[in-house]
């Protein structure tokens, strides 16, 4: 029973895409992957090239910020549409229909952003243009006709491949269903407590993704940082990544002191997020956010909202604690596979078991 549990493991983690939605939905997602960095490169390359010499300016703040607005987009949407794809493997390895739900989602989020960067970008240009800072092209061809419909056919073509992935989601989640009925049971208290598990989860790895996002582009672009606050920025990365692996790990085990722990943490990050928010439209200041001010608010307010859901969530779960679903969330060691491959199969939310047979005194 032991080894075939352990193949049944190595099989989930090859064979994720076995069923035509599971292939279906990953070749969806990794052909709109494939295209949009391929677009989003060539769009880099041309903008590349037509700086020539340029290599930014000390004495020119804000030309210097333009010119790395682009670059630094560029790269950001790139890390987006890798980030999907593996959260898409993710996914569908896990069998996780919550985070399936949540990649629609996403993709509509990099719609709305990859829409918003070509105005940004448009204005970037614009500006360089006029401070000289790119050079005469020997066809007169301007570099912002030459790379506006590659970028008008990124959202375009994101738009297309939601619905696609909208419909195919709905056909996971019908097959999913059974899967999550023999990992469960049929007891719907506690599929209801997976289910919300689920989200925690999915929202962890979400959180990850805006966050970074976020910081990335204030590192970058934004002008006017203190030393202090360049450097705490630099080190809340690998904090936030350690938190967001402790929350997971923390809500696995039902460990109620390291959830409240991650929660008091979660507000801090709430707490910074809106302070960041007020500090891009604050007078004397929004003039270093300029270069990427609806960007940096669409992050923000997007981060806000998934730390908001996340604190839910985290309160949600830890009522369940000490329901029985740990059994189903902690791999068992050595001889506990067999005692779980048995229960998993059997689950009647920590009611008595009734004897097989009747004795007679």
């Amino acid at each position: 029973m032991a080894s075939s549990g352990a193949a049944s493991s190595r099989r989930s983690t090859t064979d994720f895409i076995s069923t035509k939605w599971a292939k279906a939905f990953f070749g969806v997602v990794a052909l709109q992957a494939l295209i949009c960095v391929a677009f989003e490169a060539y769009v880099f390359g041309q903008f590349q090239t037509s700086l020539g010499s340029y290599q930014g300016s000390a004495d020119n703040v804000d030309l210097d910020s333009q010119y790395r607005t682009i670059p630094t987009f560029l790269a950001l949407f790139i890390f987006g549409f890798l980030y999907v794809l593996l959260l898409t493997w993710d996914a569908l390895r896990l069998k996780n229909t919550i985070q399936v739900i949540g990649l629609c989602i996403a993709n509509l989020a990099l719609l709305v952003y990859t829409a918003l960067q070509i105005d940004q970008i448009n204005s970037s240009i614009d500006k360089l243009q006029k401070a000289n800072a790119l050079k005469q092209d020997p066809a007169n061809k301007d570099v912002w006709e030459t790379i506006r419909p590659f970028l008008i056919a990124i959202p375009a073509i994101i738009g297309v491949v939601s619905l696609a992935m909208g419909y195919i989601a709905y056909q996971l989640y019908r097959e999913f269903a059974w899967d999550i009925l023999k990992q469960i049971g049929a007891d719907y208290r506690m599929k209801k407590r997976f289910l919300q598990y689920q989200v925690y989860i999915a929202l962890l790895k979400f959180d990850f993704f805006f966050f970074l996002g976020f910081t990335v582009q204030f590192l970058v672009i934004v002008t006017g940082k203190t030393d202090a606050e360049k450097g705490l920025t630099i080190a809340a990365i690998p904090v936030t990544i350690a938190i967001l692996l402790f929350a997971a790990f923390f809500t696995q085990r039902e460990n109620k002191v390291g959830v409240c722990l991650v929660i008091l943490l979660y507000f801090g990050a709430l707490g910074y997020f809106f302070f960041k928010l007020v500090r891009i439209y604050q007078p004397g200041r929004k003039e270093h956010y300029q270069a990427v001010q609806r960007s940096l608010t669409a992050f923000a307010v997007l981060t806000i909202i998934l730390i908001i859901l996340t604190i839910i969530n985290a309160f949600i779960c830890m009522s369940n604690f000490g329901a029985g679903l740990k059994t189903h969330l902690v791999k068992p060691k050595g001889n506990d596979l067999e005692k779980d491959d048995l229960n998993s199969y059997q689950m009647n939310d920590q009611k008595p078991t009734l004897p097989s047979r009747m004795t007679i005194d």
